[in-house]
């Protein structure tokens, strides 16, 4: 088990059952475990908990490096192949590569993926990789997905007692507390809830944070509680709201498919061209970024949804975009450096679609927003916000004297972006 912390629709777990007996299992590699925040680890430990109680308290959790767990635990049950949902990130595709030259002739079998379509799936008639979202939309909506693979049952499973040294531990205690529940269950009943209250606003509202009209499926997403297939069954093409929602599930294909194809790009620019851009990172800049991720940069908006992202773990989608683009083009400060603290703070903390979505608001990766667009706090405000209630909600000394000085000009710090862009 991997991204995938479900018994329903588990290609993977369906096909090794077919071959007799399985014993499922979670590797938990230090490395992920060190670089993962906090919040990460709780959701994921959350699942995993919720996973051994499905399957009777057969589920086997072991710590270590994967490409010597997974051997050792081939060899103690003398497993005939080793069966796992594909993993198309550049730390997953090493880490799959090493169990393999480790299990020598063992089959390894990757069958599903956590996408509707897996990356590199879509590609031009020349055979080459989309680099623009629409005509990838397009091709993907032709392309179309499997049907669900039916469930896992857990009657299949190995109870991991039997086995001698089997290097057991328990689900870590989750190091902090979140707010949302984890798991399968609770992935079905919030997809439920939003089909049933939600879906039909979606198209006009989403981009409203006052209103919290988003699905919050996102974290549910990230672990596989849920795979997007059970989520598309329910969205009929005809209604805009629900092709408006089925488009976010392929932007997230999307930018999983570049980063298949372009892995340098989770920490460098998809687009080099802007290598070379006057980026900000003396210690004034460390301060800046200080008041940034505090929420106390004297923008409402923004620091709203700082102050919502360091509170809850979430931000709203638009208000991503917006403390994105004052990061980038008002404060001049390397996109990364934004990246890597919301991976920090995010529960939906997700490689591919954070880092390209960031790089779709600096204006350097596939696709992305021009870099002379420069959103404007107050008019972004004012557009979605209309009310204040979303600021009034994270940010209530607004208008008092407790609240601080905006740290910067808007109008003089667009400026000074654009100069940056042209000396390109």
């Amino acid at each position: 088990m991997r991204r995938d912390l479900r018994l329903d629709d588990l290609p993977a777990a369906v096909a090794a059952a077919e071959r007799g007996r399985v014993l499922v299992c979670f590797v938990l590699d230090p490395l992920l475990e060190k670089s993962s925040g906090e919040r990460r680890l709780a959701f994921l430990f959350d699942s995993l908990r919720e996973l051994n109680t499905k399957l009777d308290g057969n589920l086997l959790v072991v710590r270590g490096r994967p490409e010597v767990e997974v051997p050792r635990l081939v060899a103690s049950v003398d497993a005939g192949s080793v069966h796992v949902s594909e993993d198309f990130s550049p730390f997953g595709r090493r880490r799959d590569d090493a169990v393999v030259r480790e299990l020598g002739d063992v089959a390894f079998e990757s069958l599903g993926s956590p996408y509707l379509v897996s990356p590199g799936r879509i590609t031009k008639s020349d055979g080459e990789p989309y680099k623009v979202f629409t005509p990838f939309f397009r091709q993907w909506r032709e392309h179309g997905w499997r049907k669900p693979a039916g469930p896992f049952e857990a009657s299949d499973v190995v109870d991991p007692s039997d086995i001698r040294k089997s290097g057991r531990i328990r689900v870590p205690a989750s190091p902090t507390k979140i707010d949302v529940v984890a798991g399968e269950d609770a992935a079905r009943a919030r997809w439920n809830e939003f089909v049933a209250e939600d879906l039909d606003g979606y198209d006009s509202d989403r981009d409203r944070p006052d209103l919290d009209a988003s699905s919050r499926m996102s974290v549910y997403l990230k672990y596989g509680n849920i795979h997007p297939r059970t989520m598309a069954a329910d969205l009929d093409g005809r209604n805009p709201s629900a092709a408006a929602y089925l488009r976010e599930l392929a932007f997230r294909d999307f930018y999983a498919d570049v980063l298949y194809h372009w892995p340098g790009s989770l920490w460098h620019n998809w687009n080099s061209g802007f290598d070379d851009i006057d980026l900000d990172t003396d210690k004034d800049a460390e301060r800046r970024f200080d008041a940034w991720r505090e929420g106390r940069t004297g923008f409402p908006i923004v620091d709203a949804g700082m102050r919502q992202l360091a509170q809850t773990g979430f931000m709203h989608n638009r208000v991503r975009m917006i403390t994105a683009s004052f990061l980038v083009k008002d404060l001049h400060l390397p996109w990364w450096w934004g990246a890597r603290w919301f991976l920090d703070q995010l529960v939906d903390g997700d490689m591919a679609s954070n880092q390209h979505g960031w790089q779709w608001a600096a204006g350097t990766g596939t696709d992305a927003a021009p870099y002379f667009r420069v959103f404007n706090p107050e008019t972004q405000a004012k557009k979605f916000d209309p009310d204040g209630e979303y600021v009034a909600r994270w940010v209530p000394e607004v208008g008092t004297a407790d609240y601080p000085e905006p740290i910067v000009d808007h109008k003089a710090e667009r400026e000074e972006a654009l100069r940056r862009y042209r000396s390109l």
